[in-house]
């Protein structure tokens, strides 16, 4: 009967130790779930905050006074434009 009781009780601290584990590990995989889901909110937001910059940035109004102001670009006239005929390799007097 010793050995019988010296045998369950092994299996009962055997099972007891391999809970610990599972519980562990459990907490750690939650905690991670808990990390990654904050990340995804994180992105989500500065998608969203990206989205709405970009919007905003490609106002045509916007655009045409940034074209204007920083690369000194201008609206073409026909005194400055070169037409290329087909067929021909350069620029057409």
């Amino acid at each position: 009967m010793s050995r019988l009781n010296v045998l369950l009780a092994a299996i009962v601290m055997a099972n007891a130790l391999y809970l610990v584990r599972v519980q562990h590990h459990s907490r750690r995989v939650f905690v991670e779930l808990d990390q990654a889901l904050s990340e995804s909110r994180r992105l989500a937001l500065e998608s969203q905050r990206l989205a709405v910059q970009v919007r905003a940035l490609s106002r045509p109004l916007l655009v045409e006074r940034r074209a204007i102001d920083q690369l000194h670009m201008h609206t073409p006239t026909p005194g400055i434009t070169h037409y290329v005929r087909p067929g021909s390799s350069g620029v057409a007097p």
